[in-house]
């Protein structure tokens, strides 16, 4: 059906090592494959076994919970797309962590779950989540740099009418000089 691997973490993993409670949901038990150390585990790589038909219009959903916290979607393979590395943004736990002392404690989870497609916000969350980062810090910049320029009239911001011009070509200019200036918009 489908596989894992824990990029410098695990060897391949399938179906086996999840817990299916049901027949469209299963769920790995962090605390049994890395302990309390589970929030140090940052992507997960998720693919298709070549046996497995999935129907077109449905997906493989891959959601992780911390422990108290709800699940939270992190992405999805289809058909179209059989496979993908996913980061794992793993929230910070919640809600009472452990009810009485002799109670077992709450642990992190992997939940995969076959869903509709049409029902799943986006594919990959956290590459969506990097595009909106970098058009703010995009955004922020350019403010900085009209900021900088500009006069007050009255009520209103006065800026020069080169002013955008003049910033694209100095943004462009220190990317080619400095090809580590993107990434920090990115990080």
């Amino acid at each position: 059906m489908f596989g894992v691997v824990f990029p410098n973490r695990s060897f391949p993993m399938d179906i086996s090592t999840f817990s299916q409670i049901d027949t469209f949901h299963w769920v790995l038990d962090m605390n049994t494959f890395v302990g309390e150390a589970y929030d140090q585990v940052r992507e997960m790589c998720i693919f298709l076994l070549n046996s497995f038909t999935l129907p077109p219009d449905k997906a493989l959903a891959i959601y992780i919970q911390s422990p108290g916290s709800p699940f939270l979607f992190c992405g999805a393979v289809t058909l179209g797309r059989p496979s993908a590395v996913l980061s794992l943004p793993w929230p910070e736990p919640g809600g009472q962590m452990q009810l009485t002392a002799d109670a077992a404690p709450l642990s992190a989870k992997i939940g995969v779950s076959v869903e509709d497609l049409a029902t799943l916000p986006s594919l990959d969350v956290v590459a969506e989540k990097k595009i909106e980062r970098l058009a703010l810090k995009v955004g922020e910049n350019l403010f900085n740099f009209m900021q900088s320029f500009c006069g007050v009239d009255g009520s209103k911001l006065v800026v020069p009418m080169d002013i955008l011009d003049r910033w694209f070509k100095k943004f462009q200019e220190r990317s080619k000089r400095d090809p580590e200036y993107l990434k920090g918009f990115v990080l």
